[in-house]
């Protein structure tokens, strides 16, 4: 499994895909761009304080939807051991949207996509990932992705405070190491048990 980091699109570096689970990324609440260019990428940065502009999740898909008339496009939920991630793929995201139609839940996938946060006309905040793509993996795998996120999320928990994104994040979302830390422990012991 490539987690996408190579390669170059139109002049700028791709970025590698975070390994983020879905409890810590339905907290994010911070959307940015470094530059006013319009192909310049936009980031979210995590709670945990590391910027990601492509994720990488792998969870079990529960649910899948067609919507739309014109314009159609697929939602799907994905189940990590802490949440649920909301993943969309609509006609800029062709590949993925074929391949979400090609699978039926309840199976694990991988979902390589780009985080957003879009705020409701009632102030709520929602965050999904815009699939690039979207594939049927095994148990086994699931199980590997899930170590992988949480030495990743521990790795960002362990610098937390001295990078200049952490310390953004410290800052605006207060964040408590120690909760996340619990997240990883029990999402450890989940997959032991499955």
């Amino acid at each position: 499994m490539s987690n996408g980091s190579s390669g170059k699109f139109s002049g700028f570096e791709r970025e590698p895909a975070v390994r983020v689970f879905a409890s810590e990324l339905r907290e994010s609440r911070i959307q940015f761009k470094e530059s006013e260019d319009e192909k310049s990428p936009s980031y979210v940065l995590l709670p945990t304080g590391e910027r990601c502009n492509r994720i990488f999740l792998c969870g079990q898909m529960t649910q899948k939807e067609k919507k739309g008339e014109q314009n159609k496009f697929y939602t799907i939920r994905v189940q990590d051991p802490t949440g649920t991630f909301f993943i969309n793929a609509g006609s800029y995201q062709p590949d993925a949207m074929q391949q979400i139609a090609r699978i039926e839940p309840p199976v694990y996938v991988a979902v390589l996509g780009k985080p957003g946060i879009r705020t409701t006309a009632d102030s709520s905040v929602f965050v999904s990932v815009r699939a690039e793509s979207v594939t049927e993996i095994d148990l086994e795998t699931y199980r590997c992705w899930v170590l992988d996120c949480a030495q990743q999320t521990l790795d960002r928990l362990d610098s937390f405070g001295q990078t200049d994104d952490s310390r953004k994040a410290k800052e605006f979302y207060n964040t408590n190491t120690a909760i996340y830390r619990q997240i990883i422990q029990d999402a450890l012991t989940q997959i032991e048990i499955q």
